[in-house]
């Protein structure tokens, strides 16, 4: 089972469930050819997606356009259902970044036929996932400057207060759908500036403050640790 570290502490915990938004900002829902959703959208990835800091993103043979997206993610604490808003934080054992990376034919592909995008956004490498940082540690989750560059060149550059739902409802939403565990982990969604990957590119991402990533992209042949599971 895939674990997760809190910091300063090291406390290990065994990730549940990947809980995603998507489109949670309107900037990136617009350059999707969406509207701002009127409700949360969202989906789930494996914990076997996780990959941590460092280790390789290998593009899956099956797709021939993998995109990176930036966000910040969410650790939680403890068990929770019918959360309400007032108590949301009191769930949340600390922050950290993630990269949310999407096979977007394959999802373009599920969209038009009406399909689940599981595909798309639960292949292995798929959930790049910084150690987390205790909730005290910062000031305010809401404000926070996120950035992403692609060898060197700056893809993506937003703020967490430009998100459409805000931690707090996303946290009391969640859990009026699923009981919410500790370890579960919530990808908060993307901003603007997504776009594709190809091996030998090198991603830097960086919530200031919170944690940053650096991966590489690599082809499934040259990933020996694939072929060793």
């Amino acid at each position: 089972m895939k674990s997760v570290t809190l910091l300063p502490s090291h406390k290990k915990y065994a990730v549940g469930k990947i809980l995603c938004l998507g489109q949670n900002y309107a900037k990136h829902a617009k350059e999707m050819g969406a509207t701002a959703p009127a409700s949360p959208i969202i989906f789930l990835k494996p914990s076997t997606a996780i990959i941590e800091n460092g280790d390789p993103i290998v593009l899956p043979k099956m797709s021939n356009d993998v995109h990176h997206e930036v966000e910040l993610t969410v650790l939680l604490g403890k068990q929770g259902k019918n959360i309400p808003q007032s108590r949301a934080f009191e769930h949340i054992a600390g922050y950290g970044i993630g990269l949310d990376m999407t096979m977007r034919d394959r999802q373009k592909e599920a969209k038009a036929a009406g399909n689940p995008w599981s595909i798309a956004k639960g292949f292995d490498t798929s959930a790049p996932l910084s150690p987390f940082i205790l909730t005290d540690q910062v000031a305010d989750p809401n404000n926070l400057e996120i950035t992403l560059s692609v060898n060197g060149k700056e893809r993506q550059h937003s703020n967490t207060s430009n998100m459409i739902y805000k931690l707090d409802f996303i946290i009391a939403f969640l859990s009026s759908i699923f009981t919410l565990e500790e370890g579960d982990v919530i990808y908060t969604g993307t901003p603007e500036g997504v776009g594709k990957v190809v091996a030998g590119d090198v991603i830097d991402a960086e919530i200031p403050g919170i944690g940053s990533l650096r991966h590489e992209v690599v082809s499934p042949s040259s990933n020996s640790a694939e072929a060793s599971r």
